[in-house]
């Protein structure tokens, strides 16, 4: 186990100190809910810093030790268009049917609401998956444990910074983009679309810096 979790220096478990207090299922909503928020705050979203700098007790404190997933939603706005929100719903452990997909979009206020995210705990079925690929705003999906680290923040991990409109079409007069698939971890970390295009830039190796330029397919 602790060849796993790690040693906190005196030979006992980093996940049993964080479990001294609470569950392991608060520290798995700890987690993921972190690095949500921090995702958000890359796409551009308005998250207050006392969200992202709450520490796990704090969370706990405010929580509770066995979290109810109706209560980490959050819901902030672009900061360069306040009037777009994106509203993340934390869903059960129960399989994702048809008629629960249903309960949760029909209490969604979309007033302002431009896209969605939901964290699952379990698989949906095909036919809740077909009632949210219809659902008229841009909706996402995340496994939790998809969301237990930020992918971007491993060492080897390059900086990915998206491009405006008007620094991609430089680019396209210029270059020859490469594709970049719209569904790996990255894309879906940021929340990119199909042409946006990303510059990404490696560190170390044989050169001390190179730069990469993709476009979304």
């Amino acid at each position: 186990m602790e060849s796993q979790a790690g040693s906190n220096g005196d030979g006992s478990c980093i996940i049993a100190a964080a479990m001294e207090e609470g569950s392991m299922e608060s520290y798995r909503y700890y987690l993921s809910r972190r690095t949500l928020l921090e995702m958000l705050t890359d796409r551009g979203y308005d998250v207050p810093p006392s969200e992202l700098s709450r520490s796990l007790s704090d969370f706990r404190a405010v929580f509770g030790p066995n979290p109810e997933p109706s209560r980490l939603r959050v819901c902030f706005p672009l900061i360069t268009s306040p009037s777009k929100k994106i509203l993340v719903i934390y869903c059960g452990t129960d399989e994702i049917r048809k008629a629960t997909i249903c309960g949760i979009l029909l209490q969604i206020n979309k007033d302002g609401l431009h896209r969605l995210i939901l964290v699952l705990q379990s698989k949906m079925n095909s036919h809740a998956q077909k009632v949210l690929d219809e659902y008229p705003i841009k909706a996402e999906i995340f496994h939790i444990t998809e969301l237990l680290m930020n992918i971007t923040k491993h060492v080897l991990m390059p900086k990915h910074e998206i491009l405006s409109a008007q620094e991609k079409r430089k680019l396209v007069n210029k270059y020859k983009l490469e594709d970049k698939q719209g569904n790996d971890a990255i894309a879906r970390y940021y929340g990119l679309e199909k042409g946006q295009v990303v510059k990404i830039t490696y560190k170390g190796g044989i050169f001390d810096s190179f730069v990469n330029y993709r476009c979304v397919s």
